[in-house]
């Protein structure tokens, strides 16, 4: 395992063949178990979770938990920080307005100009009591506990599949319940049914139509839960067989029927030649050869394996098409900008041809990666794009990550993982 102390400003990833084989158990889920937490922290019992993620999100979201469960002062604010945790930041944003207390929701810089204003829109319309201590519309928060009301409520879920989320959690502990109307198509909408799912498994009716979704008031009945692992986490080994020549590679502890939308995975990457074999253990990834001579997908339920299929497209030199993009500009960083400029250092230049910031979708048609010795891979401080570029040095035979220990918020163990697949990471 490397230590805290190990990560350094840049390390260098080097692969010295294209023979991937061995055998990984995948991290927990994190939005499983970020779920989890909040369903506990409102049942009407305590359970166990087992297998709940190590990610740096639910380790934070579970800390702040225990602060407002231990939490004793009513007259003055209590204030947490979510750091950039968008999940932790929308989940405790429905949860604090019923629960008694002052409270001062805030976050990172970024998390400051990740909007919130749909959500806290909704809430206000059932009678929360919220003001923005800085820019309209976004964090931070200050939030005055008190009873609120059930009915019905109206939200666009064209911008996070986390506030309709947020709300759903919430929904049943309303008098009355919840009724939520969609104006507009959802993003996300697998997190959503994701969020349904668990609360079923809870005791918790839910109705869905095809927009509209009925959550009646119920008690949150506790039961034991493990958390499957994290297919959001397997994009990045699916990006890196694709990129071998020799596949064989054993990832335990995905599930084929599985809560999570991004199993779609093995579908997509059956395009590309990849046979997934599923057992009771998890996985098993192996390579045929498949000629493609272009790739066209829709993000808008899957934007968590965008980076990671359009990467494999461009590091193949197939033609690809990618829309359902445009949550990606609100995520850790606009990753829509930080993939233009990162590819721009591999050749790829995707303007004019493809204007992200301004549509959000990238098309090319005949890309070309190329590396240097000197070419460093920045991260902005997000996960994702760590895990995205990474796989390169099959490609490249070695490449240059800036800050990597971001991986650490959703999969704390990766750097371990490639080390143990035959990678070698200098630091």
């Amino acid at each position: 395992m490397f230590s805290d102390d190990s990560f350094m400003k840049t390390i260098t990833i080097i692969r010295k063949n294209k023979i991937l084989k061995g055998k990984l158990r995948l991290p927990p889920s994190k939005s499983i178990s970020n779920r989890l937490l909040v369903i506990r922290a409102l049942s009407n019992n305590d359970f166990s979770i087992n297998n709940l993620s190590h990610s740096d999100d639910t380790i934070l979201l579970q800390k702040l938990l225990h602060e407002i469960r231990n939490s004793k002062s009513v007259k003055s604010y209590i204030e947490l920080d979510t750091a950039n945790a968008g999940t932790a930041m929308r989940f405790l944003t429905s949860y604090l307005t019923f629960l008694p207390g002052k409270w001062i929701l805030t976050g990172s810089d970024r998390m400051k100009q990740r909007p919130i204003g749909i959500l806290v829109d909704a809430l206000k319309a059932l009678g929360a009591d919220i003001d923005y201590l800085g820019k309209l519309g976004y964090p931070p928060l200050m939030i005055k506990g008190k009873s609120l009301k059930g009915g019905e409520i109206t939200v666009d879920p064209g911008i996070s599949s986390q506030f309709i989320s947020a709300l759903l959690l919430v929904a049943p502990r309303l008098p009355g319940g919840l009724s939520i109307r969609f104006q507009g198509q959802a993003v996300s909408f697998p997190y959503i049914h994701m969020t349904l799912r668990l609360l079923e498994f809870f005791n918790v009716e839910t109705l869905q139509k095809r927009n509209n979704i009925v959550i009646p008031e119920a008690d949150i009945i506790g039961r034991d839960f493990t958390v499957e692992a994290d297919w959001s986490a397997a994009a990045f080994w699916y990006e890196a067989a694709i990129l071998a020549d020799e596949v064989d590679l054993v990832l335990e502890g995905l599930q084929k029927n599985s809560l999570q939308g991004d199993a779609i995975l093995a579908d997509i990457y059956q395009n590309f030649g990849i046979v997934s074999e599923f057992n009771i253990n998890g996985v098993r990834l192996t390579k045929t050869k498949k000629k493609m001579d272009g790739y066209y997908f829709d993000f808008s339920d899957h934007p968590d394996i965008a980076l990671a299929v359009i990467t494999t497209c461009a590091a193949l030199g197939i033609r690809g098409r990618f829309e359902g993009l445009k949550s990606l500009r609100i995520k850790e960083t606009n990753r829509l900008r930080a993939l233009k400029i990162e590819y721009s250092k591999l050749g790829l230049n995707l303007e004019p041809d493809s204007p992200v910031e301004l549509i959000p979708k990238i098309e090319f048609v005949n890309p070309q990666l190329k590396s240097n010795p000197d070419l460093k891979i920045e991260t902005y401080g997000d996960h994702r794009m760590a895990m995205t570029f990474a796989p390169l040095a099959i490609k490249f035979g070695s490449i240059r990550i800036e800050n990597p220990d971001v991986v650490s918020k959703s999969y704390p163990e990766y750097w371990d993982h490639l080390a143990s697949l035959g990678f070698e990471i200098k630091y």
